[in-house]
């Protein structure tokens, strides 16, 4: 039996949205009520907790420490209640569903594409997806999983291998003043760089024989897709995945100015809480995707 009452939802909603704009004004427009309802909500609420949420200052509202600290509890309340919801209505199916945290171009051009093979094996399970390109905490996430590029270095998690990473010089062809026979010939040209691979360029001229401080040089795009867009756009060299344009570097207005790929020392992993391991959706996911990527690799899921 609970000790204390906890405040009713509509009061929590009306303070949630009033701490998120600053603002009883907003929150009521958003909630569709009027400024004086969210006003008792929130005084209602005050009076409940006796504590002070809000500092009223002519025709504004701004929140309190105690406030502040409320809103960002109350607000991550509601998003996991909202997700349990969502989550309990899959369950309804037999299935259920895994939130997956993904990199953008990784899922778009190679993961999505195999998708449809898994809800074929699997109809009553959805993978839900959002984009994370760096570490984070899945206790501070909804994500029960990620796809991860690097080292299968991620505190509090298990990890499975998928593949490594091949990677090949991509450029429109109006770039190329004349053929490029040699790799050091590349460093003619302006050069452009991932942001989570800041050392790419350096790596493929050192598997050359090649040390020099222009590979450092050029400008950098945070994601893939905005490398082969500006490679394709003329604005230099970029160096990319080659799964990412397999087969498609006509479609892409792209050509490989020099034939030569290396294998980055980094790789990509399923990584996720160990304590999530045994989650059903998970499970399926993880035995499916390993075994899309030993295909694809062409070598034993380790």
């Amino acid at each position: 039996m609970r000790k204390f009452r906890i405040p009713n939802m509509s009061a929590l909603l009306a303070f949630e949205a009033a701490a998120r704009h600053e603002s009883f004004t907003h929150a009521a427009r958003e909630l569709f009520l009027t400024e004086s309802a969210v006003s008792r909500q929130i005084a209602s609420l005050e009076s409940n907790l006796g504590v002070r949420l809000f500092v009223r200052a002519k025709q504004r509202v701004v929140l309190t420490r105690a406030g502040k600290l409320y809103g960002t509890q109350v607000r991550r309340t509601l998003e996991q209640l909202d997700r349990d919801t969502l989550s309990i209505i899959a369950h309804g199916s037999g299935g259920g569903s895994l939130e997956l945290a993904v990199l953008p171009t990784f899922a778009s051009q190679w993961l999505i594409p195999r998708l449809k093979d898994f809800y074929e094996r699997t109809p009553d399970v959805r993978v839900n997806m959002g984009a994370r390109t760096d570490m984070f905490s899945f206790d501070e996430s909804h994500f029960e999983a990620a796809i991860h590029y690097g080292q299968p270095t991620w505190p509090g998690t298990s990890s499975d291998y998928l593949f490594g990473e091949e990677v090949v010089p991509v450029c429109s062809p109006a770039l190329l003043a004349k053929p490029v026979n040699k790799a050091h010939e590349l460093l003619a040209y302006p050069l452009l760089h991932s942001t989570t691979r800041p050392d790419g360029w350096a790596r493929w001229f050192d598997h050359s024989g090649i040390d020099d401080n222009l590979t450092m040089q050029g400008v950098r795009y945070e994601l893939h897709t905005m490398l082969i867009s500006a490679a394709a756009a003329g604005l230099g060299i970029a160096l990319v995945p080659r799964f990412f344009v397999e087969g498609q570097l006509e479609q892409l207005g792209l050509v490989v100015p020099f034939a030569a790929t290396t294998i980055a020392d980094s790789a990509y992993y399923l990584v996720y809480p160990t304590e999530l391991s045994h989650g059903r959706p998970l499970e399926l996911f993880r035995t499916w995707l390993l075994e899309q990527a030993s295909v694809y690799s062409g070598s034993p899921a380790r």
